[in-house]
């Protein structure tokens, strides 16, 4: 069950961080509330799935889930391009996270 609540605190760290741009300095209201709503859900579940997670895998495992996310959300809209490089090194952070997970 941590696990679960971990890839789901992982999404939602993406949505905080989209929703932090999309804030414009706190400046907009219905994104600033997404922000602090997702970040505190994102927040929340780390915790709970460290209870049962070694600190550094749980926080490598949210980390990889959240920026992973946030970088594919942004090149399918068009908010930033798209290329090979950019998927190359987002699997590379996936499969880091993996081998941290087989090692641990």
């Amino acid at each position: 069950m941590s696990w679960l609540i971990l890839i789901i605190s992982g999404m939602f760290e993406a949505v905080w961080a989209t929703a932090l741009g999309k804030s414009e300095g706190f400046t907009r209201l219905w994104p600033s509330i997404t922000f602090f709503v997702a970040c505190a859900l994102s927040m929340g579940g780390l915790a709970w799935a460290m209870r049962d997670q070694p600190t550094g895998t749980a926080y490598a495992v949210w980390v990889a889930i959240g920026a992973s996310l946030t970088v594919l959300y942004a090149m399918v809209t068009g908010t930033e391009p798209a290329s090979l490089a950019k998927i190359l090194f987002l699997a590379m952070i996936i499969g880091g996270v993996v081998g941290l997970k087989a090692v641990s």
